[in-house]
């Protein structure tokens, strides 16, 4: 069982999670995420609803706005919504016709360019009925402040169940509701919504507050150095291969490598595809890596497959990828940090080609500047929103296309009394050509592809290559 969020009305969010906030000013940088889950039939829509008010009460940042702080002095608060309602984040449509697959994923594919109604919480859930066969299909969308994705898919244990009639939810009852006195961070009480004084007030402790802690952080340093010269050389070297290792991941400043990806828009189109989970297992192991080893070099090969069909042949891409760092088993707020790796992309076997992405792979996990990125941003978030996000464009110019890899449940689940057939995530774009990313489920790895077509102008060829890149790959490690 996941562990209840611990949000109270004047949580603030990480450093990392403002600047995704403050992205925001570009539509293109949107971090919102989503994923489609196709049913066996219509989940229930009243007993749905019945459970996302349970999901309400267990994970408040649900029934809660973003406030943002005077002159950007302190990362946003999270505030509980006086207007909230329920009905406003749950809706039902109908599949466009002819309720195919490929009209449900453009029906999704239009909703997920919505950006939200920032006066509102920052989430989304859409009941779809009219699919062909009597179907039905759920689409999600949460901003990325809310969670990331795995703590996406512990939220959504709140309202799945293991039978199709189910007596008692995964999650077990609600919990009581948080003590309305209770003091929040920086000062700010908990009960109800935020009033100005006390985003105030809260703005000057917290930024107080760090201004002392990063005093004290100098102070410590300095005296440890002084009563241990000889670690002096030691420290240096660390120093300078820190930030070399910032250099290679957080401040790039070469362009993106493809030579056809070069524009971008904010009109998406969505693809999925599907691989067996037991044979991409076995051909990892086989070829000597992992199940993320096997599905990034897929979309490796896929990525230069594409070039290659275009006539524009390309050795290298850069991709970026989340790496996770939850310690924990909560559900909220975000715990990973951003990677960026070169990947090979040339004709080359698929065996040769999955060991020489993992071993870059392998080096890109161990990079120092991973554990400095929300320090990094903390230090961004300082400067003005414009140049905020001209520095982000800047960055997300670098990138060539993204990547991640959530791990799901092994066995049925169901909505509602729906049975999920299949659970299809998908990644913000954030500037990038597209975004694929996978979920394990009930023996499959279920892949969502988002795809801007204003850099990728064939999506149905990228789906031909990623799914020959992983038939290739599946019998080279058989």
């Amino acid at each position: 069982m996941a562990a209840p969020s611990r949000a109270r009305p004047g949580d603030r969010m990480s450093d990392a999670e403002a600047l995704m906030w403050n992205l925001e000013k570009d539509p293109a940088l949107r971090s919102s995420f989503a994923n489609l889950t196709f049913l066996d039939r219509p989940p229930d829509p009243d007993r749905f609803r019945e459970r996302m008010e349970m999901a309400v009460r267990t994970f408040p940042r649900l029934r809660q706005r973003v406030v943002q702080p005077p002159a950007r002095l302190a990362p946003p608060l999270w505030s509980d919504d006086p207007d909230f309602d329920l009905d406003f984040h749950i809706r039902r449509m109908g599949a466009p016709a002819p309720g195919d697959q490929r009209a449900v994923l453009d029906l999704a594919a239009r909703l997920s360019e919505d950006p939200f109604d920032r006066a509102r919480p920052l989430w989304q859930f859409v009941l779809i009925d009219g699919l062909e066969g009597g179907r039905g299909a759920m689409f999600q969308k949460l901003h990325h402040t809310i969670t990331d994705g795995e703590g996406g898919i512990r939220l959504s244990a709140q309202f799945l169940d293991l039978e199709r009639v189910a007596t008692v939810p995964m999650t077990g009852p609600p919990p009581e509701p948080a003590d309305a006195g209770a003091n929040g961070p920086d000062g700010t009480t908990g009960g109800g919504p935020l009033r100005p004084l006390q985003v105030a007030a809260g703005t000057v402790v917290h930024a107080a507050g760090r201004g002392v802690a990063t005093a004290r952080a100098a102070a410590g340093a300095a005296t440890d150095l002084a009563r241990h010269p000889g670690r002096a050389p030691g420290l240096a070297a660390d120093v300078v291969e820190t930030i070399r290792s910032v250099a290679r991941q957080l401040a790039v400043t070469e362009p993106a490598r493809s030579p056809l990806w070069t524009r971008r828009g904010l009109t998406r189109h969505l693809e999925i595809l599907r691989v067996p989970l037991d044979d991409a297992k076995r051909a990892a192991k086989n070829l000597g890596g992992t199940v993320n080893d096997f599905f990034v070099t897929g979309a490796a090969a896929a990525a230069g497959a594409y070039h290659r069909a275009k006539g524009a042949p390309v050795e290298e891409l850069r991709v970026a990828m989340p790496v996770s760092t939850r310690t924990d088993r909560s559900v909220g707020g975000n715990a990973f940090a951003p990677t960026r790796v070169l990947l090979p992309t040339a004709e080359m076997h698929p065996a040769e080609h999955f060991a020489a992405v993992r071993e870059r792979l392998t080096t890109t996990k161990s990079e120092r500047a991973l554990g400095l990125a929300e320090a990094l941003a903390g230090v961004v978030n300082a400067l003005p929103t414009s140049l905020v996000v001209q520095f982000a464009r800047q960055q997300a110019a670098t990138i060539d296309f993204a990547t991640s890899n959530v791990r799901g449940a092994p066995f049925d689940l169901y909505i509602a009394g729906a049975l999920i057939e299949g659970n299809f995530p998908l990644g913000p774009t954030a500037g990038t050509a597209f975004n694929l990313t996978t979920l394990s489920y009930r023996g499959s790895l279920d892949m969502g592809c988002n795809i801007d077509t204003a850099a990728v102008d064939d999506p149905a060829l990228l789906k031909a290559c990623l799914e020959e890149a992983y038939r290739e790959l599946l019998a080279a490690g058989a």
